[in-house]
């Protein structure tokens, strides 16, 4: 039997009397950080074996677990928080492990999206989970343009480093966007800043570029989005001017701004530079 176990995202007391059931039951516990992992078996008095099972090691333990399987062992498999196969490792085994017809249970337990979704506070019929926010500004722009031929609720992860970037991005082309910033849920410092998208950029501001590790938001984040009725095939990019404008007036110095419009709106360095001068002289 495989038990794919939900664990907790923060606190551990929300782990399932099922998933504490199966670790222990279990001969082998797969785990996608073996340390992370070891806190919570040793919180609940539990010692079953572990070995490690993470995105660079995935396909050669896939292969190991499902030996174990076909001669009879049970295995629970982890990631370090929620479920896994959710942009985490893990769907990989489960589908070998369905193809094989292996035996196979999900025991259900702690979720950032439905958590973050709840917490949000706004109406929507359905949502659609899109996993992390791309790294790169046109990247995520061309993402948005495909959201919004949906349109409703998205749900998204983010780093603590890019929030601030990603909100800048998705702010510029969507300012009223209902949205909400979901961060370290289930913690001790809890945090839901809930607002439009051009509010919550000016909540989390792009970090000067000389701000270093202090400047990124701590802790791991969940981003939900109400992108309204679906609409457009295509997203306008906005007005550099006005963005420039926009980050001077939020007191930016030149150089701060100039930085932003680089690396939020993908305008090349020179031309934001420029930009920011231009402005910055007629006062805008």
């Amino acid at each position: 039997m495989l038990y794919v176990c939900a664990t907790p995202i923060g606190n551990l007391g929300d782990v399932t009397p099922r998933v504490l059931e199966a670790l222990r039951e279990a001969e082998l516990v797969a785990a996608e950080d073996t340390r992370r992992t070891r806190k919570l078996l040793s919180h609940f008095d539990i010692h079953t074996h572990m070995t490690s099972f993470f995105q660079h090691n995935e396909l050669q333990k896939t292969d190991e677990v499902l030996r174990l399987l076909r001669n009879g062992s049970t295995v629970a498999l982890v990631t370090d928080a929620g479920m896994p196969g959710v942009q985490d490792p893990g769907m990989l085994l489960v589908q070998k492990v369905v193809g094989e017809g292996l035996d196979m249970t999900v025991l259900p337990g702690p979720s950032a999206v439905l958590t973050a979704l709840v917490a949000a506070g706004i109406s929507g019929e359905g949502f659609r989970f899109v996993g992390y926010l791309p790294r790169r500004a046109r990247e995520l722009e061309s993402s948005l343009a495909a959201w919004q031929r949906v349109g409703g609720l998205h749900i998204a992860f983010d780093t603590g480093q890019r929030l601030a970037r990603s909100l800048a991005v998705l702010a510029a082309h969507l300012p009223d966007a209902r949205a909400a910033v979901c961060r370290e849920l289930t913690k001790v410092h809890e945090e839901v800043v809930r607002g439009t998208l051009s509010e919550l950029s000016e909540h989390y501001p792009v970090p000067g570029p000389d701000a270093g590790p202090t400047g990124a938001v701590r802790g791991e984040i969940t981003l939900v989005i109400d992108l309204g009725r679906p609409h457009g095939a295509e997203i306008a990019r906005p007005d550099s001017d006005a963005a420039a404008t926009a980050l001077l007036a939020r007191g930016l110095s030149r150089r701060d701004a100039a930085a932003a419009l680089h690396v939020c709106l993908g305008v090349p360095r020179r031309e934001a530079e420029r930009l920011t001068r231009e402005v910055a002289a007629r006062g805008g």
